[in-house]
């Protein structure tokens, strides 16, 4: 697991040296510093966990040190530490955020517990940070197709071991989502998932965003920052779009993942225990045969690939999404709606480009701006009227059979109709030249379902 890091500040030598040795036995990276301009400066620089400050110090005090400390981005815990007990300082102390007093003599003992403690809230703290940040977002598989079912079973296998997973998949697919399930699922689930997007953050700034930099380093780094590999100490770390990281940044990786280190932009070495995730839409074949991609980065990722597929090879989860999304926003948004069987039908005939991500697009828009309590076929018709064409004939699936085909095409087709129809079953087959009766038998062979009323469930 992940080693903390922690200072000791303290005048005494002696002080510094006991701590420092009994602290390192206890599996934490001690830094000390005998005054409190060094200790602020040390933790300007540097991400540490905790803090053991002395109160009484030359030159600045430890009550103005705690003061800065307290002001800084993500701060550590402060363990204040004194040789005189004075409630009226241990009160001031609390006040500007130290989280315990420890009185001189010190017990080892108790400074042991008290960090424990310190170093436990603030990583509480941060998982409490990261799941508010999240409250909204969907941390369910939905769907019974084949597929999803395959995807699952290989996400229960992945999630419990310590592999690195390569997640492929179009854009919207929920390729994060799955990342987070595996997260929730493996032994890391109590500590940080920490995500990045790599195409989103420009080339000049993405190793501070991956590994930090201390203050100074760079024109305009006023203060050190943790990047997301020291936040994910611990965690899961989830990068994103991996595919869109320049050779250069692909090489620091790359050592990460040899060594479980590296540098902070400006800083000296920090080790980490961070499990990786990476996802990318595209083709990382194609990439390293580019020279865009680098072939020894691929093979440490690609410990264990899942692939998320697309919606068009899920066609009969899209009922169930939709009736997720809209019970899920219509609370989110205090609307009461449902959405009408032909208008679940309507959505399977169109080809989503995408993926569930515009599913779900689709459906917010239709609970905010629907005028009825019902989604119903003609709010999905008229929302999709300005959705972009169907894709090309190349870019359709490879089916596997003429069979398999003409089956997808038929379906398809019928569907159309029958969206043409606002799920009327007999205007459909009047629509297609085809007896009711036929078209009946038609969809039950094609797996689409028909309700009593003639609309299509």
């Amino acid at each position: 697991m992940a080693r903390e890091r922690v200072l000791v500040v303290d005048d005494e030598e002696g002080v510094r040296a006991t701590l420092g040795g009994v602290l390192r036995d206890e599996g934490y990276v001690v830094d000390a510093a005998e005054s409190g301009e060094r200790g602020l400066d040390m933790v300007r620089r540097h991400p540490y966990h905790a803090v053991l400050l002395d109160v009484w110090l030359p030159g600045r005090d430890g009550l103005a040190v705690l003061e800065e400390i307290a002001g800084l981005p993500s701060p550590p815990r402060v363990i204040m530490i004194s040789g005189h007990a004075d409630v009226p300082v241990a009160h001031r102390a609390g006040k500007l955020g130290a989280y315990d007093f420890i009185e001189k003599p010190l017990s080892l003992d108790k400074v042991i517990v008290a960090l424990r403690n310190a170093i436990a809230d603030r990583r509480k703290e941060a998982r409490l940070s990261n799941l508010r940040e999240r409250v909204d977002t969907e941390e369910t598989l939905i769907g019974e197709s084949p597929v999803i079912e395959d995807l699952r079973r290989q996400i229960d296998l992945a999630a419990p071991t310590q592999g690195r997973v390569l997640i492929t998949g179009e854009n919207g697919t929920g390729k994060d989502l799955v990342a987070r399930l595996i997260h929730t699922r493996s032994l890391r689930r109590d500590e940080l998932f920490v995500e990045m997007n790599c195409a989103a953050i420009p080339e000049e700034l993405i190793e501070s965003e991956l590994f930090g930099h201390v203050r100074g380093a760079f024109t305009g780094a006023t203060e050190s920052k943790a990047g997301r590999f020291f936040l994910a100490d611990g965690g899961t770390l989830l990068l994103d779009e991996i595919a869109d990281m320049s050779l250069r940044t692909q090489a620091k990786v790359l050592r990460v993942l040899q060594e479980q280190a590296f540098e902070p932009v400006g800083g000296t070495t920090v080790r980490v225990d961070v499990r990786v995730i990476a996802a990318t839409n595209k083709d990382l074949a194609h990439e390293i045969a580019s020279g865009r991609f680098r072939e020894d980065l691929y093979f440490r990722l690609n410990v264990i690939p899942l692939r998320v597929p697309a919606l068009r090879e899920r066609v009969d989860d899209i009922p169930l999404l939709a009736r997720h999304f809209v019970e899920s926003l219509a609370r989110q948004y205090g609307r009461p709606r449902a959405i009408t069987p032909g208008a679940q039908v309507a959505l399977k005939g169109y080809h989503w480009p995408g993926n569930v991500r515009e599913l779900r697009n689709l459906m917010e828009r239709l609970v905010i701006l629907a005028p009825g309590s019902e989604i119903a076929v003609e709010d999905v018709v008229a929302a999709l009227r300005g959705a972009p064409p169907p894709r090309s004939p190349d870019a359709e699936p490879d089916h596997g059979s003429l069979r398999e085909g003409r089956e997808d095409f038929e379906r398809r087709f019928i569907l159309r109709k029958l969206r043409q129809a606002e799920g009327n079953v007999v205007r459909a087959a009047e629509l297609l030249g085809l007896e009711r009766s036929h078209l009946y038998r038609k969809m039950r062979a094609l797996g689409l379902r028909t309700g009593e009323t003639g609309e299509v469930g």
